[in-house]
């Protein structure tokens, strides 16, 4: 255990603060924002589970991020900062820059008739415009949806069927290390087999790759940009959307998580501080993509929020140069945080084990590591806070949510790290850990975790037209509980540790994705008679998807050709971002007596770790057959796996 700096922490005196008294405590941190109209009532429960915060309250998401900063002195001090390896361009731009941006695009939309509650789809590359399309529908109160650009088209196309835009922004294309990747095909096609047309679409050109256009339909970024006037800020309800975000559900269809205005705003500005310990005015950087949540709450808006400078980075942690990239960005722009997921760094361990390239930089006013998006392995942690001697904490918290559930809360002073853990729960969150049946569980005993209602300020309060599904997604297994649908437990000391998902998401470097969706297009394919995805550990990605094939009878090509081909489906149908490569045909599947298939008992196999064959499974031979086909791959054999004594042989050799 590290020593962190628990003397003087004031991590309890909060957490019993908010326990005592939730709504004054949001109310506080309500204070931080400049509302039009401060709210009626700070929480409402009129109409239980569909809580909500800041009722009656009139706000607006831009003017907080941005107006109220160049109002204020910080319109001269950089709001975001665009590194691009990829392309050799670093470019600043300050508060006032990146409001004119913004309040110009926002006229823009607001030119193709895109009104308040109105969706814009944002299909885009790592880009400054980007962030300015985000910013600028939050402006008019316009709804917006990122859709991550390494989606393929099917994958857009159902976020397109649900949102039912009015207008997409994307660009021409995105840059991935020295291999461009057109986006205008996959939009044209996305467009093409959904029923829910936009109007207009409106193209970034880059430079890399030029997109034909159709003609009525299709408009120039910058030519529309080239004589827009600045427009202001709509005044919207606390409670209206700020956006949707789509993640995967267990069934395949994607579910749209939405974020209000007015608790995001609040729950945001308060984890800058109290969470990632940093002030306005400080350099924050995270590493990620704003197609996904993290890149929604903590490059866009959680930083500006507060009067941050923000770096939005297109590149990668190797090979965009070298696995000096991070520390590069960190020296070159002072910054003081950062923001990654475990799989960055062990791609930069790999490439860089003895930390040469770390040393090759001043990093003396870097402060503190954050890690999220799977769970972070000891090892990784301890060589990252050994290379660089600043505290690095791993924390835990979803899409769903929107800001962290468990962390180890820099800003109230940070207590002992526990290498593996997320630390504690973050004021706002009373996460219990419930057994199936419902109880709560005693300290050391793994269970489903689960949140007390009701949720904090930020996150979900439903799905986007969709009221039954988030009761029944999230709401239904524990009655006046949020489900997690990840598994852990809490220590003795009240520390988390999450160990896994519950249900059939996987985790492959930081993305969830649904092995439901993958086995969807595995099972399309006319020679395959049933199929299972899991996901298998993974240095590098934390987890990927290895695929199990069962053939129908008399097929009589090629094994190899037929994986070639359902690897190439996978990547068209769900994208490459799936990170689906490794499949194998078997004979049979292990199930239970019922016909489940046994996709937890396939992935301890693989993972080489102990399992015991399941009461209720139909032939336990099969488990044999499984582990002779994942070793042929180069899976199974890292430990031997038990089994219980009656059955046949105590210990099989994976």
């Amino acid at each position: 255990m590290s020593d962190g700096h628990a003397m003087k922490s004031g991590y309890d005196g909060i957490y019993e603060k908010w326990l005592a008294g939730p709504q004054a405590f949001w109310a506080d941190a309500g204070e931080a924002i400049d509302w039009y109209k401060k709210w009626d009532r700070v929480f409402d429960a009129s109409r239980p589970p569909f809580y909500r915060w800041f009722t009656g309250g009139m706000v607006n998401s831009c003017y907080n991020a941005l107006d109220r900063h160049v109002e204020r002195g910080r319109a001269g001090q950089p709001a975001l900062i665009y590194d691009s390896p990829v392309t050799g361009i670093i470019k600043t731009f300050t508060y006032r820059e990146l409001l004119d941006e913004v309040a110009r695009f926002a006229e823009v939309l607001v030119r193709q008739r895109v009104q308040k509650g109105e969706r814009v789809i944002i299909y885009m590359p790592m880009v400054p415009e980007a962030a300015v399309a985000m910013l600028a529908c939050a402006r008019i109160g316009a709804i917006h949806s990122v859709v991550f650009g390494g989606f393929a088209a099917p994958e857009l196309a159902s976020r397109i069927s649900d949102a039912r835009p009015k207008v997409i922004v994307s660009a021409s294309c995105g840059l991935e290390g020295d291999r461009v990747v057109p986006y205008k095909p996959l939009l044209d096609k996305g467009i093409e087999i959904t029923s829910a047309k936009p109007e207009r679409c409106i193209i970034v050109q880059r430079p890399q790759y030029k997109a034909s256009m159709i003609a009525g339909r299709d408009l120039d970024w910058s030519e529309l940009m080239a004589d827009a006037k600045p427009t202001d800020c709509v005044p919207v309800a606390a409670t209206d959307p700020l956006y949707i975000l789509y993640t995967s559900g267990t069934t395949g269809v994607p579910k749209g998580v939405v974020r209000d205005n007015g608790g995001h705003l609040a729950a945001l500005t308060w984890s800058m501080k109290s969470i990632y310990g940093v002030e306005p005015g400080e350099v924050f950087w995270s590493a990620s993509d704003v197609g996904w949540v993290v890149g929604h709450s903590y490059i866009v808006y959680g930083p500006l929020f507060n009067g941050n400078t923000t770096v939005l980075y297109e590149g990668k942690p190797v090979s965009t140069p070298d696995p000096g990239a991070f520390w590069r960005v960190i020296s070159q722009h002072e910054v003081r945080v950062l923001f990654t997921a475990p799989t960055a760094f062990r791609a930069i361990r790999r490439e860089d084990p003895d930390g040469d390239y770390i040393r090759k930089y001043d990093l003396s006013g870097f402060r503190a590591l954050f890690l999220a998006g799977e769970r972070c392995d000891p090892d990784t942690l301890q060589w990252a806070e050994r290379q660089l001697g600043v505290p690095v904490i791993d924390h835990w918290w979803q899409t769903e949510t929107g800001w962290p559930i468990g962390a180890n809360c820099v800003g109230l002073g940070m207590l002992p790290v526990k290498p593996g853990s997320c630390a504690k729960p973050v004021p706002g969150y009373d996460v219990r850990v419930l057994s199936d049946g419902g109880q709560e569980l005693p300290a050391g005993q793994i269970g489903n975790i689960a949140i007390k209602l009701p949720l904090p300020p930020g996150c979900l309060p439903t799905l986007w037209n969709d009221d039954e599904g988030f009761q029944n997604s999230y709401l239904s297994a524990y009655p006046g509980y949020y489900q997690t649908a990840d598994a852990g437990y809490k220590d003795e000391d009240g520390y988390l540790w999450i160990m896994s998902r519950t249900d059939d998401i996987i985790n492959v470097a930081g993305h969830r994705l649904s092995t439901g969706a993958m086995e969807e297009v595995l099972a399309a394919h006319p020679a395959v008679a049933e199929c299972a995805v899991v996901g298998v550990a993974d240095e590098i990605k934390g987890e990927i998807p290895l695929g199990l094939l069962v053939l129908k009878a008399g097929v009589p090509r090629p094994h190899a050709e037929i994986v070639t081909e359902l690897v190439q489906m996978v990547r068209e149908r769900i994208g490459p971002v799936a990170f689906f490569k490794v499949a194998t045909i078997v004979k049979r599947l292990p199930k239970t007596r019922s016909g489940k298939i046994l996709r937890g008992t396939i992935k301890r196999i693989a993972d080489g770790v102990e399992y015991r064959i399941p009461p209720t499974i139909d032939d336990p031979a099969i488990l044999d057959e499984i582990t002779a086909d994942l070793t042929a791959l180069g899976y199974g054999h890292r430990a031997a796996t038990s089994r219980p004594g009656r059955q046949r042989g105590n210990k099989v050799n994976g």
